[in-house]
């Protein structure tokens, strides 16, 4: 493959993922990650990437779903009503990871009064706890991914895969009869590494991810205790959803 085919792929990928790491890129495009470090050094004179430890990313993503400001105003008042009835579902004092996304941030905001153990990857919920002398929160390492307020790469993997939780809050990018899907790979690396280090699975989805594909596959739902979504949900997809044993919490 030609450099310029190489790196139109490149920067088409990162279009659809915002960041990647170089083993992704480097298998995206069949070559070696010296050759893609070297096409990405090239591509970052353009201005339109940048260049991070381990992986590139675009430099002004024009896509909202990867903007956590934007989302957290997205279809806002079910996103409510599924941290409120997710809440409900958590004892106090408990170990959580709490994930990354807008959903699980409503979560988040609602768990103060429980006296919550947190490891989490979003920027924004440790921020929510920074003042909070009573909670005690673990954050991940990782490269920060601004415009989601997470972390992500392998540090953040390596993480979640040390310690342990009675309870995992996650969000996703889609769910279908087969499973969870999410829209980027280095997030869905972390995603499968809280899901091996917990107790009990519970996924925040608002109703427009149900039946919505994403770019990457998580995991299929007998991976996953509780999906908690809206009650504007498809019907016959949450029907199939809890034929696979997965309790459905309607808000």
């Amino acid at each position: 493959m030609q450099q310029e085919q190489r790196q139109k792929i490149i920067e088409a990928y990162l279009n659809e993922v915002e960041f990647a790491s170089l083993e992704d890129m480097a298998e995206r495009v069949d070559a070696s990650v010296s050759t893609v470090r070297r096409d990405l050094i090239n591509l970052e004179g353009t201005g339109r990437i940048q260049r991070t430890h381990g992986g590139a990313r675009l430099t002004d993503p024009q896509r909202e779903e990867f903007v956590f400001d934007k989302r957290t105003v997205v279809e806002a008042e079910a996103k409510k009503r599924i941290a409120a009835a997710c809440a409900e579902l958590i004892p106090g004092n408990q170990n959580l990871f709490i994930d990354s996304g807008s959903t699980v941030f409503f979560v988040a905001k609602e768990l103060e009064g429980k006296s919550p153990h947190i490891v989490t990857n979003c920027l924004s919920v440790a921020n929510l706890y920074a003042s909070n002398p009573e909670i005690e929160v673990v954050v991940s390492g990782g490269v920060i991914y601004p415009r989601l307020q997470t972390m992500v790469g392998p540090l953040a993997v390596q993480a979640f895969e040390q310690l342990s939780a009675d309870i995992a809050i996650m969000g996703g990018g889609g769910a279908t009869s087969d499973g969870i899907m999410n829209s980027h790979l280095l997030m869905v690396e972390q995603q499968k590494a809280m899901i091996r280090s917990a107790q009990t699975i519970i996924f925040c989805m608002d109703h427009t991810k149900i039946g919505r594909q994403s770019f990457s596959f998580l995991c299929p739902w007998d991976e996953v205790d509780i999906l908690v979504t809206n009650k504007e949900a498809d019907k016959d997809l949450v029907r199939t959803i809890k034929k696979q044993n997965v309790n459905v919490v309607l808000a």
